[in-house]
């Protein structure tokens, strides 16, 4: 990946509905070359797809919480090991999983859900978490206030790419 890659994606990652004219005209480039590159960068998966970022408490969907759960590799000694990965796949099909991550520490998975109310938050958890087989406990935090929030990664450009030729 060179410089120009570099510009496109952040481009693109602040927001994607930036056109490849007006990438192009900023970081001193054809068109032609920044469509390619963007074909060649979403092939190779580097762009992995383009979303519309929601305001979630405009949708009533003001709570957010991130939830702590811990399993049991066995449920009983004759089982075979439950596998971390597995829980984490099965976790991850409940729509109001927003994301869920493997971790290192006292607990195993990390979710991060958004919802309605405190009480749907809690619905969640006791009655769709908690019957995933092995979930042995699981801590619930709920965010009082979110200052940052982002999906994007700091990606290192240099400003001479910006400067007229």
């Amino acid at each position: 990946m060179d410089e120009k890659d570099l510009a496109i994606l952040n481009f693109l990652q602040k927001n994607c509905k930036t056109t490849a004219k007006e990438i192009a005209r900023k970081i001193n480039s054809p068109i032609t070359t920044v469509f390619a590159k963007i074909k060649r960068m979403e092939q190779q998966g580097i762009i992995k797809e383009y979303r519309a970022i929601l305001d979630h408490k405009k949708l009533d969907f003001g709570v957010t919480a991130f939830i702590l759960a811990s399993f049991s590799y066995r449920t009983s000694k004759e089982e075979v090991p439950l596998s971390q990965r597995a829980i984490a796949e099965q976790i991850s099909k409940f729509p109001e999983a927003q994301e869920v991550h493997i971790i290192s520490g006292d607990w195993d998975i990390l979710i991060k859900v958004k919802d309605k109310s405190v009480d749907s938050v809690g619905k969640f958890v006791i009655d769709k978490l908690r019957t995933v087989k092995g979930i042995e406990k699981t801590l619930t935090c709920i965010a009082f206030d979110t200052p940052k929030e982002t999906t994007t990664i700091p990606i290192p450009v240099s400003s001479k790419m910006f400067q007229s030729k």
